[in-house]
């Protein structure tokens, strides 16, 4: 089951030491607690929590994980059966060694993805942690089989560790993929939710309902909240179902795949621990939100002190070896994209041209550290734009310091069709070059931006600009300023390679859909 959410952890539960409850005080909550206060000697009439029913997983979670598990299996036989097929590594002294290795991939393949867990539903559907599992066990199955080879002086197996079971691997991620884009159409649908019961204080449930609207492909809609006292009627659309007390006799009542605990007045760690006696045994998914927004991943660790886990908050890394290989990216990227682009260059260069006045637009950005840079983009409005910005403030659609109009009239024709598909932008691939931009990264401020900054915006400063970044397959202009500034803060709070990445595969369908730019 996918229950991740954007800067929400989950948290488990484990009993040890400091965990149970004191000799005179014990557990008479859930399913077993008429034989604790039996045996306890407690009066028969103590109330009790009615126990949580087992949640039956629903059939669409089962049938997608079939799905999932079968295209895994399906895409590595396949290339096993090419290699087969081609004979790879066979000699006149090995003329079946083709259809040994294919024996031994086989059910090596499948141990490797169960012992990282690569089939289990948690991971389906929604961020990097299924295609990093599947990472796992395909980079595990090759190193075995070149550990085998090695250990009986095989060479042969060199094409089956270096090409089949990678090239099987792709063939997989691929599948998964497919899976997914169907699974996120469904959910954008309203079909294949988990009903979840969000518990807290009202504002961190709204948040959390407004995160989840936002976001249904990551699976969870939320159907009814627990607040410290119960006496809303709603929450943001969300019907109120009672207090912080009544928490375990609601999902006791109720079939909800997922509780969550947001931050609140009143929910102690002593409740916590009952809620999860409580469910335990039930199926349903206990997620609790961290109180650290818009951190997660890398960042999150958990520091046991005397059976104590504490959420332990490391800081953000901006150098390295990490840093090293995005500048090396960004080298490499920027003079491929700009070989490459060079006809479409010439083409923008001249229909812009064309429209009168220089091709070419510099206006001074922020960049790292706060310092200023000079950035280009082919120019989209006409000469002298800037100078009626003021006379067009009455119809400002930005939030905050943003400036921002549907149907800008300094616009030109040939501006309305660089500006849909962002192609106004190419032309920072020579700040890329320059070392002045990163291809990914927060949006580049204006220096009267910046001047308005409070400390949290602040912290957009602290790594380069980008070509392309969360803002920008986002949703892009239609994004309101705490939104906008909200992505660039993820941004920069969880910066890994992988997130740079999926950002620019995510931007080509950004790019050619066209959707937000203004």
């Amino acid at each position: 089951m996918v229950s991740d959410f954007e800067g929400v952890g989950r948290a488990s539960f484990h009993h040890n030491s400091t965990s149970y409850p004191p000799a005179n005080r014990l557990r008479t909550r859930g399913p077993y607690g008429a034989i604790v206060r039996e045996l306890a000697g407690a009066p028969s009439t103590f109330p009790a929590t009615p126990p949580v029913k087992r949640i039956l997983k629903p059939r669409w979670e089962t049938q997608y994980a079939r799905a999932v598990i079968a295209s895994d299996l399906t895409a590595m036989l396949a290339m096993l059966a090419v290699g087969v097929w081609i004979g790879i590594g066979e000699t006149g002294n090995t003329p079946h060694l083709a259809l040994i290795m294919a024996a031994i991939i086989a059910p090596g393949f499948t141990c490797a993805m169960a012992s990282v867990r690569a089939w289990e539903p948690r991971v389906f559907g929604s961020g990097s942690e299924e295609y990093s599992r599947l990472l796992k066990a395909v980079v595990s199955s090759s190193v075995v089989l070149a550990l085998v080879g090695l250990a009986f002086d095989v060479h042969s197996v060199r094409p089956w560790v270096f090409a089949i079971i990678p090239a099987g691997g792709a063939l997989a991620a691929v599948g998964r993929y497919l899976l997914r884009r169907s699974l996120h159409r469904r959910r954008s649908l309203g079909g294949c939710l988990w009903p979840v019961l969000a518990i807290g204080s009202e504002d961190s449930i709204a948040d959390l309902i407004a995160r989840t609207r936002r976001a249904p492909h990551h699976g969870w809609t939320i159907t009814s909240a627990c607040t410290a006292t119960g006496a809303e009627s709603d929450v943001a659309g969300v019907p109120v179902v009672g207090d912080l007390d009544s928490v375990s006799s609601v999902v006791a009542a109720g079939e909800f795949g997922v509780v969550a605990v947001a931050p609140g007045q009143g929910w102690t760690p002593r409740r916590l621990h009952e809620l999860a006696w409580d469910l335990e045994g039930s199926g349903v998914d206990l997620v609790v939100h961290p109180g650290l927004m818009e951190v997660s991943g890398p960042r999150l660790h958990v520091s046991p002190v005397d059976g104590l886990p504490l959420l332990r908050l490391t800081e953000p890394t901006f150098s390295g070896i990490p840093r090293l290989v995005k500048a090396a990216m960004d080298l490499f990227g920027a003079v491929l994209l700009l070989v490459i682009l060079v006809p479409l260059f010439l083409a923008i260069y001249l229909a812009v041209r064309a429209d009168g006045g220089p091709a070419l637009f510099r206006q001074t950005r922020i960049g790292r550290n706060g310092q200023p840079f000079r950035m280009l983009k082919f120019r989209t409005m006409i000469v002298g734009a800037e100078h009626l910005q003021e006379s067009l403030n009455v119809r400002n659609e930005g939030h905050g310091p943003l400036f921002k109009i549907r149907n800008d009239p300094r616009v030109t024709l040939v501006g309305g069709w660089l500006r849909k598909y962002s192609l106004d932008e190419l032309p920072q691939l020579f700040n890329v070059l320059l070392g002045s931009m990163s291809l990914v990264g927060p949006r580049p401020p204006l220096p009267s931006e910046v001047a308005g900054y409070a400390r949290d915006a602040q912290r957009k400063l602290l790594v380069k600009p980008g070509l392309t970044g969360l803002w920008q397959i986002s949703g892009r202009s239609d994004l309101s300023w705490e939104e906008s500034l909200r992505l660039d803060l993820r941004y920069v709070e969880n910066w890994t390679l992988a997130l740079d990445g999926l950002i620019l595969w995510k931007t080509i369908k950004a790019v050619i859909s066209g959707d937000g730019a203004y």
